[in-house]
């Protein structure tokens, strides 16, 4: 029976991604309802001849003229990881994808084949704790500098591209690991374009956003003017937390080179990791997606209305400070407001106090509750909490940290599949245990 593939535009992009492509380039499983998995390091070459045209093609389509791939080495090329492949680029509306082992094997990559020594990085300056370490320790070792700003400050942006011609990359999240605030995206890639008009096309500046917490179903950066978008696979997307992984998906024209870098620098993404995400975890994404932000947003209503949290920050409740870009910008492929599945909160007290009161609570979920998981991560079907501050971003310094927006004692949440009414009462039950902040009486004036 021939099917058409997920390029077929009749169809949902929730029904493209369960089904996928039945014939592929990659691999033809068209009496298949599950596509295999393939599980084999090297490949079996009927010819030395044959071997050698495998090689001369590899990240070379003017050679390749769209046939199906010669499959040679699982470093190079294999049928599982490009079957995940062809769905990730649909999911996203590009050219091409290229996926990991990592989503931080998937920056590196990203950014490795945009930037040499002598380039600028200008970055977000509230990024993923990680992130922030490959380009404070990392990045500077191969000759690249890094200026981190306030990409929420187009104006300064601008001032920077305009002074600044070794400006090659500009990078971002949104929302925003661990404060969710958003980057105006059709902005940001309006100023680069702009400059990208005055540059000769080898000194174009390229925008990369990673799109980790929107996920593809509820933000697409490259409908927006966004040039490349980064993946952790092991999140939202996979969404099991059973196997990590990560995806750059580009214009065509750095395909060649994001598979040349994965080839030198290792990092590819294991066919048994590929594997759940093509089968379990693009095709239930959206149902996941749609259930979570359910949840989502009944738990950052009880936060709001708890007497000990001072600030709860979620794109989907009317207090979002930025509650006008999150609905123009946030939306799923059928065009609903998708303000994802985190929340960000902040407990009341200095900082001392509300990172000692933190503690408390999250060791007491830890401890006693069902639903919530003390665990780093996010975008799992279970619910997990953890301070940001200490554990996911601990590697920005302090005062990094602070410029950043992280507030000391702020407490990151993923919300799950368990049952919304579940999830607030061991919230409830942890938050019973906190004693109040004590309120400093108003000094009395004597006569009044």
């Amino acid at each position: 029976m021939n099917r058409k593939g997920p390029t077929t535009p009749d169809y949902s992009l929730e029904s493209k991604l369960i089904h996928g492509r039945m014939q592929s380039s990659h691999w033809s499983y068209a009496d298949h309802i599950v596509p295999p998995i393939s599980a084999s390091a090297a490949y079996r070459l009927e010819s030395s001849a044959r071997g050698a045209e495998g090689f001369r093609e590899f990240a070379n389509p003017e050679l390749s003229h769209g046939h199906p791939p010669i499959y040679i080495y699982d470093r190079l090329d294999e049928p599982s990881r490009g079957m995940l492949e062809e769905n990730l680029a649909t999911a996203e509306g590009g050219e091409a994808c290229v996926t990991f082992a990592t989503g931080m094997a998937a920056i590196s990559a990203a950014l490795g084949v945009l930037l040499k020594a002598g380039d600028t990085l200008v970055a977000h300056k509230t990024i993923y704790g990680c992130t922030h370490s490959l380009f404070a320790n990392w990045f500077p070792r191969l000759g690249i500098r890094v200026e981190l700003i306030d990409l929420k400050d187009t104006s300064r942006l601008a001032s920077i591209l305009e002074r600044d011609p070794n400006v090659m990359a500009v990078y971002g999240e949104s929302p925003a690991n661990p404060t969710l605030e958003l980057l105006d995206l059709q902005r940001i890639a309006d100023l680069v374009a702009e400059v990208n008009e005055r540059r000769p096309p080898r000194r174009r500046v390229f925008t990369v956003l990673d799109n980790t917490f929107a996920t593809p179903l509820g933000q697409r950066p490259l409908e927006h003017g966004i040039d490349v978008v980064v993946h952790s696979l092991t999140k939202g997307i996979g969404g099991f937390g059973t196997d990590m992984g990560g995806a750059v998906i580009a214009p065509a024209i750095l395909e060649p080179d994001l598979l040349l870098y994965r080839k030198d620098f290792g990092g590819a993404l294991s066919p048994k990791a590929a594997w759940p995400a093509l089968v379990y975890g693009l095709p239930t994404l959206s149902l996941r997606l749609h259930r979570q932000m359910e949840t989502a947003l009944e738990v950052a209503r009880f936060l709001e209305e708890q007497p000990g949290v001072r600030k709860v920050v979620y794109p989907g409740l009317p207090s979002y400070p930025q509650r006008e870009l999150a609905e123009r910008q946030m939306r799923d492929p059928d065009g609903r407001f998708a303000p994802g599945t985190m929340i960000y909160f902040l407990l009341e007290g200095e900082p001392t106090v509300t990172q000692e009161r933190g503690a408390r609570l999250m060791d007491t979920l830890a401890q006693e509750a069902l639903t919530v998981t003390l665990a780093v991560s996010l975008g799992q079907i279970r619910t997990l909490i953890e301070h940001p501050a200490s554990m996911t971003h601990a590697a920005i310094p302090v005062e990094r940290q602070l410029e950043a927006g992280l507030d000391p004692g702020g407490i990151r949440l993923s919300i799950g599949l368990e049952s919304a009414r579940d999830i607030i009462a061991d919230l409830e039950r942890a938050f019973a245990i906190l004693e109040p902040v004590p309120v400093t009486a108003e000094p009395q004036l004597v006569g009044a």
